[in-house]
């Protein structure tokens, strides 16, 4: 049974830093395609970022290219989110999720397994 456990979150003033944690269970994050997205409230989720299988190539949203920062630690089967420079705006709940068929996308229907989440709130 698959699960992803995301951690980390709280509450930071703007300008400040969180890293985000995704732990992983019951599939190996280095077969797979793993993706962070995000939902403030009263919008829909929306993309963030992905790192691809080989852990070579990452993809960010224009709205954190050059602020956020996605990395893995295989032996941790763990994912995470670098968070620099955070605004307001970046205040939402953020998921992990896993793709299986590597399709590397950034559509949420390309991701088959999903954690519960983790609030980020950024005061100004």
């Amino acid at each position: 049974q698959v699960h992803l456990v995301e951690s980390g979150g709280g509450l930071v003033q703007a300008g400040g830093s969180l890293r985000l944690s995704c732990a992983a269970s019951g599939l190996t994050v280095s077969s797979y395609d793993m993706g962070w997205f995000r939902q403030a409230p009263g919008k829909a989720r929306e993309f963030v970022g992905r790192i691809k299988w080989s852990g070579i190539s990452t993809y960010y949203a224009d709205s954190v290219k050059g602020r956020f920062t996605i990395s893995r630690d295989n032996a941790k089967n763990t994912v995470y989110l670098q968070m620099n420079s955070l605004k307001p705006e970046d205040t939402a709940v953020y998921y992990c999720a896993a793709d299986p068929n590597r399709y590397g996308g950034t559509r949420e229907g390309s991701y088959d397994y999903w954690g519960q989440g983790t609030q980020v709130t950024v005061s100004s």
